[in-house]
């Protein structure tokens, strides 16, 4: 199906309480094929349901009689203040869900004080986006023209980016079985004008029994992508360096030692291997791997402010956000981004004060329990969720369940 137009701003943001509340407003004004290509995953889709499952078995233990009558959301992101440890993160094809497209995020996350991602596959240019003024990252998919993928970086240092951020997961895109039952194809009014220069493409034709983006990106996407590149995209910009999609604490350890200033915890949304480990059990390895080297980022999963909490009690300096953003924009443009992002911002604030934390590094130091089954892999630095040497652990079973805890004094 070649997706229908979407009727944009049908909920009015102010009565939307919750992402979820969000999420739902969206999809009752998407065309279903937008929905699915949106919202959906990899495969049957067990590791985007994992993302929710883990970040659902994960508890705090708030600290008490500390003043927390005034609570800082206010974080360090690249080396630059952000008005909360949230970034929106870089999402394809925008204008499939509001006219407005990247614009309209973007200015949302300008005025919530947050660094917005500009996706390879924008539907609006760079250079439109960093002229609203805001703190504008450039997403860099390694194209199969190296010289391309060069050139985009510079393209991006030289339109005003902060930052690049190279996916590093999808050698391929992953087989989302919602767009390939769909046989999903971009109407032609949506173009990913980084590449195409603002005409069609495979992304725009229908294919039997396949998703027709899977089929453009799979023309244009390097599989050949290694850390030779990451070291030649190091020594060509001199904006700072992000990794995104990194699962494995091996990975990020030597993403530090090749100059990379942050890796982004994250299975891309469930939309990659499906199987892949929840962002969130990756976590705490990897930030203890790291140790301090470069900023450890989270991506998959986040759908409150309760979310970067628990994020930040596992090591992260701040976390990024997809479909949330996308959905509000879909719900009531942006309007609806910017709300997201306020319902962030309000229920972090809410979190870290009732957590007995009145800073983002107060959260830092908190300790957090796993009840339920945590996914664990031996390795070389230990189990995922493992707690570090230096802090205390009660880990055990208790009426059936499985705990681990992590956390500071």
């Amino acid at each position: 199906m070649s997706c229908e137009e979407p009727a944009p701003g049908g909920a009015a943001a102010d009565t939307l309480l919750t992402l979820e509340d969000v999420e739902r407003a969206a999809a009752a004004v998407l065309p279903a094929g937008v929905r699915d290509f949106v919202a959906g995953g990899s495969g049957r889709e067990r590791t985007l349901a994992a993302n929710r499952e883990a970040f659902d078995r994960v508890f705090v233990r708030p600290r008490v009689l500390r003043d927390v009558s005034r609570c800082a959301t206010g974080a360090d992101l690249l080396g630059r203040p952000a008005r909360m440890p949230v970034a929106v993160a870089p999402v394809a094809y925008q204008a499939l869900v509001h006219p407005d497209g990247e614009l309209a995020a973007a200015r949302a996350a300008k005025a919530a004080g947050v660094p917005f991602t500009v996706s390879t596959l924008s539907t609006v240019p760079v250079e439109e986006i960093t002229a609203l003024g805001g703190r504008v990252w450039f997403q860099l998919y390694w194209l199969r023209e190296p010289g391309r993928a060069l050139e985009l970086a510079r393209r991006a240092e030289d339109a005003g980016c902060e930052a690049l951020m190279l996916t590093v997961d999808v050698p391929w895109m992953g087989r989302r079985l919602r767009d390939v039952r769909n046989e999903f194809a971009l109407p032609e009014r949506v173009r990913a004008v980084h590449l195409d220069g603002g005409g069609p493409s495979a992304a725009h034709r229908r294919a039997a029994g396949a998703s027709a983006v899977a089929v453009h990106t799979g023309q244009e996407f390097s599989s050949a992508l290694t850390w030779s590149q990451v070291a030649e995209l190091r020594a060509r910009t001199r904006l700072p360096l992000l990794l995104k999609g990194v699962l494995a604490a091996e990975d990020a350890v030597r993403a530090a030692e090749f100059g990379v200033d942050a890796v982004v915890v994250s299975n891309h949304g469930g939309r990659q291997l499906d199987g892949a480990l929840p962002s969130v059990e990756a976590l705490p390895e990897i930030a203890e791997a790291v140790g301090g080297s470069c900023q450890v980022l989270l991506d998959s999963g986040v759908r409150s402010g309760t979310d970067v909490l628990k994020a930040l009690a596992l090591g992260a300096a701040g976390v990024l956000v997809g479909r949330p953003p996308v959905w509000g924009l879909a719900a009531a443009g942006e309007a609806g981004v910017h709300r997201v992002l306020g319902l962030l911002a309000a229920e972090l604030s809410d979190a870290l004060g009732l957590a007995g934390c009145a800073t983002v590094a107060d959260a830092r130091r908190l300790r957090t329990v796993r009840i339920g089954a945590p996914v664990r892999s031996a390795g070389p630095t230990g189990p995922v969720g493992a707690t570090a040497p230096d802090r205390p652990d009660d880990s055990g079973a208790r009426a059936g369940a499985a705990r681990s805890e992590t956390g500071g004094p």
